[in-house]
């Protein structure tokens, strides 16, 4: 049996390819939406990939199931425990609790386990060459090293009204009856690692085994005591935000996302073209640079999305294709750099992106208004916008601001003053250079605070501590002035 496991670090998401080498078949579970890497896996080991399924409806990027399917010839399977507001829109065949995948001496076995969604599914795998019972777990969003998918997403995204609880029980109940009962031995491999927004606190490592998580997971004793009430209210305090790009990738995933086909290379534009083509607003312009180089100079309506960490995430904060008929270009630094981009902005559906530049040329630019924590105060704003969790902001804050996370700003424009100008913060900056460029892309006046508010602390650390060693340092003096002031008005 060959097991490969696919990760994609931009959104923390893992999906696996399992094979029979001996009968040349294999099986994609959780594909992303850009494919080739399956494909070239699958020639490499001389296989097919006849069977294509993933664990559930996901809401944070957008399945390559059914592109993967119409690239091989694949059968589609997908969960058959959805009901009426969560079953899948397009044709497959529909897998339950014990039904089977079989690619030669292997075979995947549907678990039902609901509870992050109400339809999920694990997978049992066996590799029957050497064993006739499962020894591996294909677990999605159900476990994660320490952790759990989160129970809150049909309220956060997808129009549910007070889930969460039935979910959270769900859940425990998945623990109980399902988890917990599996051999110690099977080695688990979850949907997302760390830095994912599917649950609280993931776990860095590729992999874990049910032993391990029975005895060290932070809800195993609530389960192991029959805490239900002990663990909803770990679970679902705490959870972070959702994104709101969440609830298309919830709705077209449950329908049917599109297929793409063969993607041609992206080319390279001519920079009068993009002129062109940004003046007349048929085009935006995706600015991947460090938020230090955009700093130095903008171009006017371009979105900042630097090429780090969560570029795909990002990218869905600022642009919103099902609201916009607007065409993408890209800012690369060469051509493998613009294909790489391309495929991230696929995974999050964006997909009409035209081309790529590689300089800014003579495109109209401008420079992005900055404010220093120290001129804060005296400066001419009506908002200062926390756009960091509501947890990071609970923890510590700029007096006077207001908290909207950056992946709901430009879904919740109500919560900001019209016509008003802001002051937006983060953590470090990064966040804040994003939002920032996409509320002035709708038309709000930003201004971005200098080292966000891990610049502001550190200045006011400071300021405190000068503050209070002048006090200090002012008090013997400040007793013979007012002395001398008494000798004075005696005198008078």
């Amino acid at each position: 049996m060959l097991l490969e496991r696919f990760f994609e670090t931009d959104l923390a998401q893992a999906s696996y390819l399992i094979a029979s080498t001996d009968a040349g078949r294999a099986v994609v579970v959780d594909p992303r939406r850009d494919v080739q890497g399956y494909l070239d896996l699958a020639a490499k080991h001389g296989v097919s990939i006849t069977d294509v399924t993933e664990t559930h409806i996901h809401a944070d990027y957008l399945s390559g199931t059914r592109e993967l399917a119409a690239a091989t010839g694949a059968t589609i399977h997908v969960s058959g425990h959805g009901g009426a507001d969560w079953s899948y829109g397009y044709d497959a065949h529909l897998l339950h609790d014990g039904d089977e995948i079989a690619v030669g001496e292997v075979r995947l076995r549907a678990l039902h386990t609901p509870g992050h969604t109400p339809e999920h599914l694990s997978f049992l795998v066996t590799d029957g060459s050497v064993a006739d019972e499962p020894g591996y777990l294909l677990s999605g969003d159900f476990i994660f090293a320490g952790d759990l998918g989160r129970p809150d997403l049909l309220d956060e995204v997808a129009g549910g009204v007070d889930t969460r609880e039935d979910s959270a029980r769900t859940m425990f109940a998945s623990l109980r009856d399902r988890f917990v009962t599996l051999p110690d031995h099977l080695q688990v491999f979850p949907g997302h690692g760390a830095g994912s927004a599917c649950g609280k606190s993931l776990g860095a490592v590729p992999s874990t085994s049910v032993g391990y998580e029975k005895r060290f997971a932070w809800w195993a004793p609530f389960v192991a005591a029959g805490d239900e009430a002990g663990f909803m209210d770990q679970l679902l305090g705490g959870q972070p935000e959702a994104h709101a790009y969440f609830a298309r990738m919830k709705r077209q995933n449950r329908d049917g996302p599109a297929v793409r086909g063969a993607v041609e290379p992206l080319p390279e534009l001519d920079p009068a073209d993009v002129a062109s083509a940004l003046a007349s607003g048929a085009a935006v312009l995706l600015d991947t640079r460090s938020l230090e180089e955009v700093h130095s100079g903008a171009v006017i309506g371009a979105l900042t999305v630097p090429a780090t960490a969560s570029r795909s995430t990002y990218a869905a904060w600022t642009f919103d294709p099902e609201r916009e008929d607007t065409s993408v270009i890209l800012l690369a630094r060469d051509d493998d750099q613009a294909q790489e981009l391309r495929d991230n902005l696929l995974r999050v559906g964006i997909d009409a992106v035209a081309g790529y530049v590689t300089a800014l040329g003579d495109l109209p630019g401008f420079v992005p208004e900055i404010v220093a924590p120290a001129d804060l105060e005296g400066h001419r704003h009506d908002l200062v916008l926390d756009v960091r969790g509501r947890d990071e902001h609970a923890d510590g804050a700029v007096p006077g601001s207001q908290q909207l996370h950056g992946g709901r700003a430009l879904w919740e424009l109500e919560e900001l003053p019209e016509g008003g100008r802001i002051v937006v913060y983060c953590q470090s900056g990064l966040r804040a250079g994003v939002v920032s460029s996409a509320l002035r892309r709708a038309g709000y006046d930003i201004v971005e605070l200098e080292g966000s508010y891990a610049g502001w602390s550190r200045w006011a650390d400071a300021a405190g501590t000068e503050a209070a060693e002048t006090e200090a340092a002012g008090v013997g003096t400040t007793t013979e002035a007012a002395a001398g002031a008494e000798d004075v008005v005696d005198a008078r």
